[in-house]
């Protein structure tokens, strides 16, 4: 079996947004499409179209729990991937002392640049505190 090089990236952003507000967009594909991929669409067997520079990766959401995350699972490209999928999940968590939202991003890929993966995910969030306000 080939060796899967994924590597796990996770991060929290601060949102000044409430967790009500924010939920819809990252679990609804008119949400997502604001913010996360140039388009987001959605078929009757519930699996998800992500578009990037006109490419497509089809996903699965593979778990969520109302105003708390929502895990994506991409669907698999090869032996390796349905092995280990690959996934990313968005977690919304509320600093109790401070009633600061934050947007916990786990990432679970085979990009290789962790730097370059980074600085993808500041432009993403960027652009959803953007069309919310925050």
């Amino acid at each position: 079996m080939a060796e899967a090089n994924k590597k796990l990236f996770t991060r929290d952003f601060e949102v000044h947004a409430s967790i009500k507000m924010l939920y819809p967009y990252l679990q609804t594909a008119s949400g997502l499409s604001e913010w996360f991929a140039d388009d987001v669409t959605i078929s009757p067997e519930k699996v998800f179209k992500f578009v990037w520079d006109h490419e497509e990766h089809k996903a699965v959401m593979a778990a969520h729990r109302i105003n708390h995350f929502v895990k994506f699972e991409y669907l698999p490209e090869s032996k390796v991937d349905e092995a280990d999928p690959s996934y990313f999940e968005l977690r919304l968590e509320l600093n109790e002392l401070t009633q600061t939202t934050f947007l916990k991003v786990t990432d679970y890929s085979d990009f290789d640049d962790l730097d370059e993966l980074e600085d993808l995910w500041e432009g993403l969030i960027d652009n959803l505190r953007k069309v919310v306000g925050g």
